[in-house]
């Protein structure tokens, strides 16, 4: 049945192109230049209208002011165009047929002067889903569900992207992920990355980037890839703004933003906040587990619950001086709060069987735990540009910092069936620093229209900090007594040297080619006793070849090398022991996972905004990075000694492929009212380990979505969402598999400057029952959680000042080190 459901697919997008193909073989082309200068204009935003002033299809020009519109059919057309600091402009009627199927509009003069903006339709709207030659853009400002919850919800959306019901995040089936916010880094990332996706509003999100064959100018750090979160903006002269908020019965947020432009100065402030509201997850545990030297076993079983909540905020502001033609200026400066909670009462019985007596002893009794996290963390950039009269040469520098403050604590007691007091008890405090700071320089310089070069250099150095204090109860006099022994201060440092060169150029105007070559050097140190980690280097490979062809239609391959440092909280040999029978900590003996990423690529962009992507890829990670976890019968933590315990951390253990395909459609029906958009990945996993499990067939991982809307009359849009991710095998275990499905509306009013709208979450399924099993030989687990996800929510967006309709090249948009914006 699956192999079916693949085949039928297939079948289904093969109709779709052929459908597709049937449209119209007309061309409207032509050039915009300034009517003084003429100079061209850029990436103007151009519309087509019918006879009846709707729109039908539209572009942008490009750099040389150029733009080309194809798939016309018969009928008589206008071009309408719009460009901030020049007044609006529509052609005569076009007509289209037969014998004037090209038609050249040759130069488009535009007169240079302020237009009033209020008032205006916006005709031009981009695609949900852009399919790039070097990233994929998922734009979530033209997607109802993203108005409500927050920017986890709206990974789950993204092509190529998955992410579980506990928000663990994969690219390509890789969790390695670099994450990046308006193309920078931030310290949040560094703490929780569940906690840091969920305090950014999604209705403050403009489009979510995906890359995951970067080229030579990106930071090598990610073997799945890099993701980066585009905040909204507005770069329309005046001031404008726009508020957000929502509210439900598992999530609230609330956002504004504050715009701010004129001739060569804009300004932009924002604040948004969010909670997820406190909810009950219960949870129980049945483990055995076996001690040859001592011929006994042990079967533990806990039941209970924990109640989860989280909240934080984010403000900042940022600027783009343009300080004359040739050169800009930009920063942002930004301040992130957040925090979450999680308390609960778990029942626990043991019963420990010594099969030389064949007597059995019993323990029962409960545990409280209060586990806490929280980030405060400063953030911020500043970038000079420079270009030159050669048309594409460019010098950049940027310089971007980052301070925060991570803290993570918990405290548990133990008390037996019917006492009085706890029998046990212990906290621990983990407060500690993440400093950052990335300097990067990079040039680029075209040759001419088919060869340009690029090459860059930059430093990255991080200094993280840390001081944990673990108090114990002295049951005798009640009182909790600072521990020594489990009581330590850290100190870890990072630095990386890099240096690229790339080069894009046209061999024989067919084939595109973009290569490049980066080297990166990296020096790690960290005071901890014993632990020693050698500098080392890196050589990263990349290129992508392409082909577009005039259909429509780009096909691609490509390769890249990609590295996966360690994060600090990987390596921080923390023991965190709010569950003394289940312990987590890290590894400070971590090396780097080291991944070869190929991908073959085929994408068609129909005129209507339509397209579909078929992928074919092959992830290689060597010094492969897993979860592992060892049982031990008495485990001994500086002078504290644990019975029945299980260890988790992180190892190396050898080396993973993982093959599959991925489809995507975007596919919009009767008149652009419908659409409906899919996603399909199916990858197969198997690990070569010379130290746990040696060679092991993982098996085949699902997942599927499903999106489709409907535009009714009088501006209000229905929308149903469904989501399904298999159960995955671990090395260890398997961990469960998730279904979700939301519904969704909208109505715009008040001119379309304001709207309302309403979410609703798996409302059949109040949880989802994940099912996680462990099993080591001498150790066996299964576990259950009722995750809560049913929900309900509403929201309303009121815009305010003048409306932005012009595509800009925005500076802040690009990536640190990154490609640009791409074609």
């Amino acid at each position: 049945m699956k192999q079916l459901s693949i085949l039928l697919t297939l079948l289904f997008s093969v109709l779709m192109v052929n459908a597709q193909e049937a449209e119209g073989q007309g061309k409207i082309s032509g050039r915009l230049v300034d009517s003084k200068t003429g100079k061209p204009i850029s990436y103007a935003s151009i519309g087509v209208l019918n006879p009846d002033n709707k729109e039908v299809n539209g572009t942008t020009s490009n750099e040389k002011g150029e733009f080309s519109i194809d798939h016309m059919t018969t009928g008589s057309y206008k071009v309408a165009i719009f460009y901030a600091g020049y007044k609006n402009k529509t052609t005569a009627d076009i007509q289209i047929d037969p014998a004037h199927s090209n038609v050249n509009l040759g130069d488009i003069q535009l007169i240079n002067g302020e237009t009033v903006l209020e008032g205006v339709t916006i005709v031009g709207k981009k695609s949900v889903i852009e399919n790039k030659v070097d990233k994929i853009v998922f734009n979530a400002a033209n997607d109802v569900t993203s108005q409500n919850g927050a920017a986890i919800d709206v990974l789950r959306k993204v092509p190529q992207v998955t992410v579980d019901a506990d928000g663990n995040v994969e690219l390509q089936g890789n969790s390695n992920i670099r994450f990046l916010i308006n193309g920078k880094p931030s310290s949040i990332f560094g703490n929780s990355l569940a906690d840091a996706l969920a305090s950014i509003p999604a209705n403050q999100i403009k489009s979510i980037e995906v890359v995951s064959s970067p080229g030579a100018k990106y930071d090598a750090q990610g073997t799945g890839g890099i993701i980066n979160i585009v905040l909204k903006d507005n770069k329309v002269k005046g001031i404008n703004g726009i508020v957000n908020a929502s509210a439900g019965t598992l999530f609230e947020t609330g956002s504004v933003n504050l715009n701010y432009k004129n001739n060569s100065f804009s300004m932009n402030a924002f604040f948004s906040g969010n909670a997820q509201l406190k909810a009950r997850t219960p949870f129980s545990q049945d483990r055995t587990s076996r001690d040859p030297a001592a011929n006994t076993g042990t079967h533990l079983m806990q039941d209970g619950y924990t109640d989860f909540e989280r909240h934080g905020y984010r403000t900042g502001l940022g600027f783009d001086w343009t300080l004359s033609k040739s050169s800009a200026l930009s920063g942002s400066l930004s301040y992130n709060n957040f925090s979450n909670k999680n308390t609960g009462l778990i029942n626990q019985q043991q019963f420990i069987t010594d099969y030389n007596t064949s007597t059995v002893t019993s323990i029962i009794g409960s545990r409280t735990t209060d586990n806490r996290s929280s980030v405060h963390s400063v953030d911020g950039s500043l970038s000079f540009r420079k270009t030159f009269q050669k048309e594409g040469q460019e010098l950049t520098a940027d310089y971007v910092f980052s301070f925060g403050s991570p803290t993570t604590s918990y405290f548990q007691t133990q008390s037996l069936s019917g006492a009085a007091s706890p029998y046990n008890g212990i906290s621990g405090n983990n407060p500690g620093t993440d400093n950052s700071h990335n300097l990067s320089v990079d040039y680029v310089h075209p040759l001419n229209e088919n060869v340009i070069f690029e090459m860059g250099a930059k430093t990255v150095q991080q200094h993280i900090t840390n001081a944990t204090e673990v108090h114990v109860l002295n049951t005798t006099s009640g009182q909790y007594e600072a521990d020594p022994l489990q009581s330590y201060h850290l100190n870890y440092d990072m630095g990386i040297y890099a240096a690229y060169f790339s080069s894009k150029l046209k061999i024989f105007n067919w084939l595109d080619v973009r290569a490049g070559l980066r080297y990166e050097y990296t020096t790690l140190k960290i005071d901890f006793p014993n632990t020693n980690i050698p500098s080392y280097g890196l050589l990263v490979p990349s290129f992508i070849l392409s082909h577009k062809f005039e259909s429509g239609e780009t096909i691609k391959l490509s390769y890249t090398r990609r590295v996966e440092r360690p994060e600090y909280t990987e390596l921080n040999p923390f023991l965190n022991i709010s569950d003394p029978h289940n312990i987590t900590t890290g590894n400070p003996a971590l090396k780097p996972e080291i991944g070869d990423n190929m991908e073959l690529g085929y994408t068609k962009n129909f005129a209507n905004g339509g397209n579909i992507s078929l992928s074919m890829v092959e992830r290689i990670n060597s010094q492969d990075l897993k979860q592992i976890t060892t049982f031990y019968p008495t485990f001994t933590a500086n002078g504290t000694e644990y019975t029945n315990v299980s260890v988790t951390a992180r190892d190396n253990i050898g080396k993973e492929y993982n093959s599959g395909g991925i489809i995507s459609l975007s596919l919009p029906f009767l008149h652009n009212k419908m659409n409906l958009r899919s996603n399909m990945m199916v990858f197969h996993r198997y690990i070569m380990s010379h130290t746990y499990v040696g060679n092991l067939d993982m098996g085949m991982r699902y997942r599927l979505n499903l999106n489709l809307n409907y535009q009714f009359p009088k501006n209000f849009i229905l929308e149903v969402f469904g989501n399904y991710n298999s159960a995955a095998k671990n090395i260890q275990g398997k961990n469960p598999e998730s279904i979700t499905y939301t519904l969704a509306g909208r109505k715009e009013f008040w001119n379309k400057k304001a709207s309302l709208g309403f979410t609703i979450t798996n409302p059949f399924n109040k949880y989802i029952r994940q099912v996680t099993t462990v099993s080591t030989g001498d150790y066996d687990s299964y576990s259950v959680r009722e995750l809560p996800y049913r929900s309900f929510g509403i929201s309303f967006s009121y815009k305010f000042g003048k409306m932005d309709f012009k595509k800009e090249k925005d500076m802040s948009n690009e990536y640190l080190n990154g490609p640009g914006t791409g074609s």
